[in-house]
């Protein structure tokens, strides 16, 4: 298997490609993972730790392409290879691609991943490795055209590849990175278990009170639904959060506010998040279709409010919709006393009552596979 793993600046994909390869060797799973920043900068020892994209154009080719092909010798005797790079950089020389077409012919790759995370972690991983010349405008747009990059990559590069018909060819992929391991896992069964069927998890994010009962019901939904699939969570990608904060700013006079947890506190302009707010919901409503056709199934958590009402929201229902009209398979787990609407039944696969009676009928009827004696999964 032949993996490439894109992200822009700011992903920290090192730390999380490092702990996916620790958590594919502990499942029996030995990967070969080359970072081609690092082996970048260890050929140019006179280039100072951030400053890489500073140098010529030029030179900055050189090195990769040379970096690039002592990958390709390399891994030839390898078996799992993933490869940490980039498709774009947009730097002190504007935007600029960060590959060589024909080494990706050369490598072949089965499959294409862009990480994607909160522009608020992004921003404060750059600002913490003293990188703050940027706006969270670019930072958003640097988002898309990395994904979109990629994507083309994968298009194009796929096309041209000859290993075979027989080989797996799964394509290219937009996964979050999020704040835990259940991404990482999640990224190791995408490449290691593709017996697992895709999905993509819907549920109310606006609609439900902070702090309720409805939100903790929906966490174990998605903990659950992650032991069973390999699961396309639009949660891991959550910044309408930051609209509250930034409102509430710009109403007091301030001119920043702080988000993040304890140990990861970033400054944000008031300003730039106003500015943003329009793309964010652009993106969600891109990204989420996108994460849906993607996937084999969508599996929909409907909540039942503290008034009795359902937890549907317009962004469940459009998802649904677009599920329904993109043929992939619609479960719907329906909480709430009233019966579902004729919009619910006639577009569902299934209508469950309960997460666990969902998950009886995905076993029985083979969506999860059954796990061979003395398998790791069982």
């Amino acid at each position: 298997m032949r993996v490439v793993v894109t992200g822009q600046v700011g992903m920290d994909k090192k730390p999380f490609l490092s702990r996916a390869a620790e958590l594919a060797r502990e499942q029996g799973h030995d990967w070969t993972v080359y970072h081609v920043g690092t082996r970048m900068y260890a050929e140019a020892p006179d280039v100072a730790a951030g400053r890489i994209l500073d140098l010529p154009l030029s030179r900055l080719t050189s090195l990769r392409r040379s970096v690039f092909k002592d990958i390709l010798s390399e891994g030839r005797e390898r078996t799992d290879v993933v490869v940490n790079t980039h498709a774009t950089f947009r730097w002190r020389h504007g935007l600029f691609y960060a590959f060589d077409y024909d080494h990706m012919v050369r490598l072949d790759a089965e499959l294409y991943v862009v990480l994607v995370d909160n522009i608020d972690r992004v921003h404060y991983r750059l600002t913490r490795d003293g990188h703050d010349d940027h706006t969270l405008k670019d930072l958003m747009v640097w988002r898309e055209e990395e994904t979109l990059a990629t994507e083309l990559l994968s298009e194009i590069v796929r096309a041209a590849g000859d290993r075979g018909a027989a080989r797996r060819r799964d394509g290219f992929y937009i996964l979050a990175r999020g704040q835990d391991d259940t991404t990482i896992q999640t990224f190791v069964n995408l490449i290691c278990r593709p017996e697992l069927r895709k999905c993509y998890l819907s549920y109310p994010m606006s609609h439900v009170p902070a702090g309720s009962e409805q939100i903790a019901e929906i966490l174990g939904f998605r903990r659950e639904m992650k032991h069973h699939f390999v699961c396309f969570d639009p949660g891991d990608v959550e910044e309408k959060y930051l609209a509250a904060p930034a409102i509430e700013a710009a109403e007091a006079g301030h001119r920043s506010f702080e988000v993040g947890p304890e140990d990861a506190r970033v400054r944000l302009e008031t300003s730039q998040v106003l500015d943003i707010l329009p793309d964010i919901d652009g993106q969600i409503y891109a990204r989420d279709f996108k994460l849906i056709d993607q996937a084999e199934m969508v599996i929909s958590l409907i909540p039942r409010l503290p008034d009795g009402r359902p937890g549907l929201s317009s962004g469940v229902e459009r998802e649904l919709q677009h599920a329904h009209e993109a043929t992939r398979d619609v479960f719907v787990i329906w909480k709430p006393d009233a019966e579902p609407s004729p919009f619910i039944t006639q577009t569902a696969t299934a209508v469950f009552r309960s997460v666990s009676e969902a998950v009886a009928y995905f076993h029985e009827h083979d969506y999860v596979p059954t796990p061979p004696a003395g398998s790791l999964f069982e």
